[in-house]
């Protein structure tokens, strides 16, 4: 019986193993940033146990945003993509997308006929991490769309943002005052804002290959 147990146990582990693998790849994450490589020293105005509390994924489960917000360099995709790989750990789904890639994809999709699926995928997914918010001003469709997608996952699913501009700036990048509104109502309004500071991360990794350095 005990033989048996081990087996069972064993094949057990490889099930989900093999399904943390093929989540991890659906997501888009970038490998090798995960929390046993990052450097908690570099960042020592962080609440390190805040952030280990997000690792629990508590606050996907309860339906809510966080947005991580510095310079660039600070470690916030690091971290970011960290609480990805932590939640695909956990069984949930995850889709890693730069804001830039996202408009892209979204772009296509209507050109397509593929806009509804897509929507549809993005709705349902449990962590949403949108990178690089705010490196351009979003246009009319732009921001049309981004509305979408946050009202689809507001009171539903997690959304994770990282972002160079202060959220005071954030109505500058909409680019349209009843858009803006809306749209950070729905993102900003109870999440959980951590502001990482510094220096550039980067410069002391310079050994580092390309994967974990990033931002």
């Amino acid at each position: 019986m005990a033989f048996l147990e081990l087996v069972l146990t064993g094949e057990l582990e490889r099930k989900d193993e093999r399904r943390v693998t093929t989540m991890l790849k659906l997501s888009g994450l970038p490998p090798g940033k995960t929390f046993e490589g990052f450097d908690f020293g570099f960042q020592p105005r962080v609440d390190r146990r805040r952030i280990e509390a997000l690792a629990t994924c508590s606050y996907i489960r309860e339906k809510t945003n966080v947005l991580f917000l510095g310079p660039p360099g600070t470690g916030k995709t690091f971290v970011a993509c960290a609480l990805g790989h932590a939640a695909c750990r956990h069984g949930f789904t995850v889709r890693y997308l730069r804001l830039p890639r996202l408009l892209g994809e979204l772009a296509v999709a209507r050109s397509d006929g593929s806009y509804g699926k897509l929507m549809q995928t993005l709705a349902r997914t449990d962590l949403l991490v949108l990178d690089d918010w705010g490196l351009a001003p979003l246009g009319d469709r732009e921001r049309r769309d981004l509305l979408e997608v946050i009202e689809d996952r507001t009171g539903r699913r997690a959304t994770l943002v990282t972002s160079q501009l202060p959220v005071d700036h954030w109505h500058e990048l909409v680019g349209d005052p009843t858009f803006g509104d809306a749209i950070l109502d729905r993102l900003v309004h109870h999440a959980h804002r951590i502001t990482l500071t510094g220096g550039s991360l980067r410069r002391l990794t310079t050994d580092v290959p390309p994967t974990t350095t990033d931002d």
